[in-house]
C-alpha cells in the first residue's frame, strides 16, 4: 500500500468515527426525551406534557404524505433565500462602503446604528403598514435581520486589512477597482462569511416569527396554528423541520465560504487534542515579500 493511500486510509477512520459519535449523541438524544415522555416523568419539568418521539414520528410521517407540508416548507424556504440573497448583496456593498469612505460613514453610519439595535421582528408593524402583501412584508423582515450582520462583519473585516496589500497595488499602477477586487474583497471574505453565517440563523428565527404572526403558509404559520388546536405532536414537527432547514442553510454558507477562502491556512486538530496549523502548499511554497503577508501568495494580491 502507498504512502498516500495509508494517509487517505488513516484520515477516513477517524472521520468515520466523529460520523459515528455525532449519530450516538442524536440517537441518546432522542432515547432521553423517548423515555422522559413515555414514563410521564413530572419532577420539575413537566415531561407528561410533551409528545413522545414516536407521536412526533407519526405525525411527522403523516405530514410528508400530504401536500401542505411541502407547500410550507417552498414558501418558508423562498421567503429566507430572497431576503438573506438581498441581504448579502446589499449588507457587503453597505459595508464596504461605510469603510472605505467617509462620506459614506457620516451619512449612512448614523441611521443605520440607530435602526441596527431594533429587533427585525418588532418591524413587523412597519412592514404591514408598508408593503402591500403579507409575502413581502415577510421578506423584508428576513432581509432586515440579516442586514446588519452582514453589514456589521463586512466593515470590521475590511477596516483590519493590512495596509501594506493596498500600497503594493497602488505601487504597480492598479486603480481603486482594481484594489477592491484583488484586496479588499478577497482579504474581507472570512469575515463576510461570518456574518453571512450569523445573518442566516438569525434570518430563520424572524422569519418564522413572522409566519407565525402574519402568514398564510409556512413552517412557522404551521406550528402556531397546531399549538392553538393543542396538537402539540405537530408543534415538534415543525420545530425540528425548522431546525433541519437552518441547518441545511447554514452548512451550506459555511462549506461556500470554505470553498472561496480555500487558499488561507487551516486550523486542524491532533490526536493530543492540541490545534495543528495546516497550511495550504501553494501558499507556503511561494516566496515571501516585503509587499506580501507571510504564507500569501504575491498573485493572491494583484
Amino acid at each position: 500500500m502507498s504512502g498516500k493511500a495509508r494517509a487517505s486510509r488513516g484520515r477516513g477512520v477517524p472521520r468515520l468515527g466523529r460520523y459515528a459519535l455525532r449519530a450516538a449523541s442524536l440517537a441518546l438524544a432522542l432515547g432521553v426525551w423517548q423515555l422522559l415522555t413515555s414514563l410521564d416523568i413530572d419532577l420539575w419539568l413537566r415531561f407528561s406534557q410533551f409528545p413522545t418521539v414516536a407521536d412526533v414520528a407519526r405525525t411527522f410521517a403523516d405530514r410528508l404524505s400530504g401536500p401542505d407540508y411541502w407547500t410550507d416548507l417552498t414558501d418558508s424556504l423562498t421567503r429566507i433565500l430572497t431576503g438573506f440573497l438581498l441581504a448579502a448583496v446589499l449588507g457587503v456593498a453597505a459595508g464596504v462602503l461605510v469603510a472605505r469612505s467617509r462620506l459614506a460613514e457620516d451619512l449612512l453610519g448614523p441611521v443605520l446604528e440607530v435602526v441596527r439595535p431594533i429587533p427585525a421582528i418588532a418591524l413587523v408593524p412597519v412592514a404591514i403598514l408598508l408593503f402591500p402583501s403579507n409575502e413581502q412584508g415577510i421578506v423584508f423582515i428576513t432581509f432586515t435581520a440579516a442586514f446588519f450582520p452582514v453589514l456589521v462583519s463586512t466593515r470590521h473585516a475590511v477596516r483590519a486589512l493590512a495596509p501594506g496589500w493596498e500600497e503594493a497595488v497602488l505601487t504597480m499602477g492598479g486603480g481603486r477597482w482594481r484594489i477592491l477586487a484583488s484586496v479588499v474583497l478577497p482579504g474581507a471574505l472570512p469575515g463576510i462569511f461570518g456574518g453571512l453565517s450569523v445573518g442566516i440563523g438569525v434570518s430563520w428565527i424572524c422569519v418564522i416569527s413572522a409566519e407565525m404572526i402574519s402568514g398564510q403558509y409556512g413552517v412557522g404559520y404551521r406550528t402556531w396554528q397546531d399549538y392553538t388546536v393543542v396538537n402539540y405532536a405537530g408543534v415538534f414537527v415543525g420545530m425540528v423541520s425548522i431546525g433541519v432547514l437552518g441547518w441545511l442553510t447554514s452548512t451550506a454558507v459555511e462549506l461556500l465560504g470554505r470553498r472561496l477562502t480555500r487558499w488561507l491556512p487551516r486550523t486542524s486538530y491532533v490526536a493530543a487534542g492540541r490545534p495543528a496549523r495546516r497550511v495550504n502548499r501553494a501558499a507556503a511554497a511561494a516566496p515571501v515579500s516585503p509587499t506580501t503577508q507571510e504564507g500569501v501568495p504575491h498573485d493572491q494580491l494583484v
